[in-house]
């Protein structure tokens, strides 16, 4: 069942043109024989384009690859943790002072465990930091081949195995010292 798209003024079905080739009734509607109600109404630069030019249009939306790389697991369970316990003393915090406004019995309960909750909410900013910290101190940060720290990595292996070669030319392999031995260590 291949659609094929018609000329914009050529005939839909049989003997429904006029004499100029032109659909009778111009607009879209019960004129044309289809139920107003199963079509629904182009306006606009849509009104021209037929099925397979709806298929071949641009997606809704792109793929674009992150910026930033995503955080380990660790790092964000904590932040997460972070964002859920100082939400929370925000809103304990609101809740005193309206309860202070109001002249409540419950503002120095909500001020004291406000208080306390600023407390748990620092620790836990606090805690998305040195967690971040142990995770990269563990598991290294991914080097680029162009960074500075590998350049002076491979810059003191280097310079150690020129010095290696260096002993060796002077000293030679076998020293009287070392009979027997092919290493020194």
């Amino acid at each position: 069942m291949e659609r094929r798209a018609e000329p914009r003024g050529a005939d839909r079905t049989a003997g429904s043109g006029s004499s100029d080739g032109r659909e009778s009734g111009e607009g879209r509607g019960p004129t044309d024989g289809r139920d107003s109600a199963e079509v629904p109404e182009r306006q606009g630069h849509f009104e021209a384009l037929d099925d397979e030019e709806y298929t071949e249009r641009r997606p809704l939306w792109v793929d674009e690859p992150a910026r930033r790389p995503r955080l380990p697991d660790p790092v964000r369970k904590a932040a997460v943790r972070a964002v859920l316990i100082v939400s929370l003393t925000l809103i304990q915090a609101m809740t005193a002072f309206f309860c202070t406004m109001a002249e409540s019995w419950l503002a120095f309960p909500m001020v004291l465990s406000s208080v306390a909750s600023t407390v748990v909410a620092t620790w836990g900013v606090c805690d998305v930091w040195v967690t971040r910290q142990v995770w990269n101190q563990r598991n290294g940060v991914v080097s680029m081949p162009s960074s500075t720290a590998r350049r002076l990595r491979r810059e003191r292996r280097r310079a150690r195995r020129q010095a290696r070669v260096a002993d060796r030319a002077t000293e030679g392999i076998r020293s009287p010292g070392g009979q027997g031995q092919l290493s020194h260590s």
